[in-house]
């Protein structure tokens, strides 16, 4: 099944039912006015949603309409949760190697995960609106998934049952602003703004074969300014997989209905050592941060620079026959203006 919200004027939008195809879709205010409100009452609603999806890949439903990714909000523009994984350690350690400091051996163990805001997400194709070039403006694609109600201590196989909708996320990061965030000892907050997700979320049953042992086996399409920036391959280097995060998450505290857990920066590895780029014939990268990493490993000092006004960035991931799966994330960061 695959769902999407529609700008309606209101804050959390109008749930509509999308074709596998993703070309057109259909209201269903009748059994969910929104995703969260699905989400609620997933048991009840879900099957309902299900019985309209199958219809409406059969061609039987009235009254449907052209699927347009522009009017697409994120599937939840805003969520009561949003924690953000680091399920790629291959990311994290290419990080701390770029400055000298070695990976503790427990980050292979123990997955690193921040909370970010979740008051304010941005449309899959709206701007990225940000004050200054200056804080080191980056993307990171990542895929993300959504669960219903699920219960503090719940083990990674429970976990696996309370996944309900996989997305795509623009997990926008301020490169400039997060060493002095993170020297006060607190972790993120100013350097992470409002992320963006895909038009179109997924259940996980529209993956097929390639979801399994709780990983998403494709390629993660990131292109910059028009060019292919990176492809890694979603399934692979993937040191914990989604039941694994998100019973991490749940170590300490109930997850409630919508919450939305990210598998961080999706990053791969070539022969053991860092990858290269696209151009290169390597696997290319999901954020500019890690190619800047490579960089200054490499000769001692990176030499891309990060996002400026005007820039566009474009995620999405294709099927085995090219055909787009969660829709795209296709955004252009401009300057923002406080009047």
């Amino acid at each position: 099944m695959k769902l999407a919200t529609y700008k309606n004027g209101s804050r959390d939008g109008k749930l509509v039912v999308v074709s596998r195809d993703l070309s057109c879709c259909v209201t269903v205010a009748s059994i969910a006015p929104t995703l969260q409100f699905a989400l609620d009452n997933w048991a009840e609603t879900s099957p309902k949603l299900e019985d309209v999806y199958s219809a409406l890949n059969e061609g039987t439903v009235p009254d449907t309409f052209e699927f347009e990714q522009t009017l697409c909000m994120s599937p939840l523009p805003r969520a009561y949760q949003w924690a953000d994984g680091s399920a790629y350690v291959n990311h994290v350690e290419l990080v701390r190697k770029a400055r000298g400091a070695e990976l503790p051996e427990s980050f292979w163990t123990d997955p690193l995960m921040y909370q970010g805001g979740s008051d304010s997400f941005i449309g899959p194709r709206d701007d990225i609106p940000l004050g200054s070039e200056n804080w080191g403006i980056d993307f990171e694609a990542e895929i993300a998934v959504i669960t219903d109600d699920m219960p503090m201590g719940s083990t990674p196989e429970q976990a696996a049952d309370h996944i309900k909708l996989l997305m795509l996320v623009n997990d926008v990061s301020l490169r400039g602003l997060i060493p002095a965030e993170l020297a006060k000892g607190f972790g993120f907050f100013q350097s992470k703004p409002s992320s963006a997700f895909s038009p179109v979320a997924i259940t996980p049953d529209e993956l097929g074969s390639v979801w399994k042992d709780g990983k998403v086996h494709l390629p993660l399409l990131s292109t910059l300014n028009g060019d292919l920036f990176g492809k890694p391959e979603a399934g692979v280097d993937m040191t914990f997989d989604f039941p694994t995060i998100v019973s991490h998450a749940a170590k300490t505290r109930p997850l409630g209905a919508g919450t939305i857990v990210g598998s961080g920066t999706v990053s791969n590895k070539l022969d053991g050592g860092p990858g290269k780029h696209v151009s290169d014939g390597g696997m290319g990268y999901s954020c500019i941060a890690e190619v800047r990493m490579i960089e200054t490993i490499n000769s001692g000092a990176p030499k891309t620079s990060f996002m400026k006004f005007g820039d566009r960035i474009a995620i999405e991931m294709l099927d085995e026959h090219g055909t787009s799966i969660f829709g795209r994330i296709d955004q252009q960061v401009v300057e923002y203006k406080n009047t």
